[in-house]
């Protein structure tokens, strides 16, 4: 019996070994065909998001890919890949997490798994993989600590909807920062995807309160002084936070719940430079492609398995500010409710500030 057991162990170390040493060979071969390639032509991932800047650094300097961007929307991406086919441009580009099963569904994607696979969470990838969220974004309050006290200072949507200060979340009816802050007020408030009435009300109170504001939070209203408590992205309030003065300003993940996206690679499937696509995503999946994202200001897919150095990790917010974080579970649905929204916050909302 203890020699079974002892043959089951060994075989199961050899088998390991086996597949670590075939994954150390794919990933050489890899590597040289990408090398071969010599270049990587990317949309959607220009040097001053997300600190791309830093992971095309890496691969040119470790990989030998030169490198170009076009900036353009997830929407134009998607149609890029579609309308180009075999006279592709792009190899690669970096769309909302709503934007990667469009690209599946279009056909216009191919998949790479990146080794780092199983650290990346089930909700946050293709089981295929077809496209895996790289960094996230999650809905958060930015706060002028000039303009609003700390003591007076909303930590959740609850300390929101009872504060004195204005409240600004931009244009509901044309950004998708602004249409998800109602969803992550919906989704504190006990609704969903399907029902986003619980923030609706929240949002229509403030107004009745006279404390919405019509100013969007951009980094240009917010270094003017022009928004007390902004609803952002994360990343977004990290990056205008750092950029204007770290001191001024608090960024902080409503303790009572929020919602949680991200963004996604998709790998061109008439890319001309498929291996160096494919090495790409697997370097933006492996410690140091995520560290570059942190430094961006974009928290990696990978934070919980990820020890960041202390510098880097000064820059994001802690761990367990995204307990009660919680992702979009119908995409359908709530590709469904976004195209109501615009009218229900005219309706509802916009209406009770005359």
């Amino acid at each position: 019996m203890k020699q079974l057991f002892l043959a089951s162990l060994l075989g199961s170390a050899i088998a390991l070994c086996t597949s670590a040493m075939a994954a150390a060979t794919d990933l050489k071969t890899l590597e040289a065909a990408a090398r071969s390639e010599g270049a990587v032509n990317s949309v959607g991932m220009p040097d001053d998001w997300a600190n791309w800047k830093g992971t095309w650094a890496d691969l040119a300097s470790q990989y030998g890919l030169k490198h170009i961007d076009t900036d353009m929307s997830s929407a134009q991406e998607v149609a890029k890949f579609d309308a180009e086919k075999d006279n592709a441009s792009a190899d690669i580009g970096d769309v909302g997490a709503a934007f990667g099963p469009i690209a599946v569904a279009k056909g216009v994607t191919q998949p790479y798994k990146p080794s780092t696979w199983e650290q990346i969470p089930d909700w946050a990838k293709d089981k295929d993989g077809h496209w895996a969220l790289a960094y996230t974004g999650t809905i958060a309050f930015i706060i002028n600590k000039q303009l609003v006290k700390d003591a007076d200072a909303p930590k959740s949507w609850a300390d929101l909807e009872k504060g004195k200060y204005k409240v600004a979340i931009g244009d509901v009816g044309t950004a998708a920062q602004a249409a998800n802050g109602v969803l992550a007020a919906a989704i504190a408030r006990g609704g969903d995807e399907k029902n986003i009435e619980p923030g609706l009300q929240l949002f229509t109170r403030i107004a009745q309160q006279k404390r919405l504001s019509l100013a969007n939070p951009t980094i240009q209203t917010l270094e003017k002084g022009e928004v007390e408590v902004g609803v952002v992205w994360d990343f977004n309030g990290l990056s205008y936070r750092e950029k204007i003065d770290p001191s001024r300003f608090t960024v902080l993940i409503p303790s009572d719940g929020t919602v949680i996206s991200g963004y996604t690679t998709i790998i061109n499937k008439y890319a001309k430079h498929p291996n160096a696509a494919k090495l790409t995503r697997e370097y933006i999946f492996s410690d140091a492609g995520q560290i570059n994202l942190a430094k961006g200001n974009a928290r990696p897919i990978r934070a919980e398995s990820l020890k960041l150095p202390e510098e880097v990790q000064a820059k994001l917010l802690p761990n367990e500010q995204y307990k009660n974080a919680k992702p979009i579970k119908d995409a359908d649905a709530w590709e469904a409710t976004s195209r109501k929204l615009p009218q229900m916050w005219q309706e509802q909302v916009i209406i009770e500030m005359n």
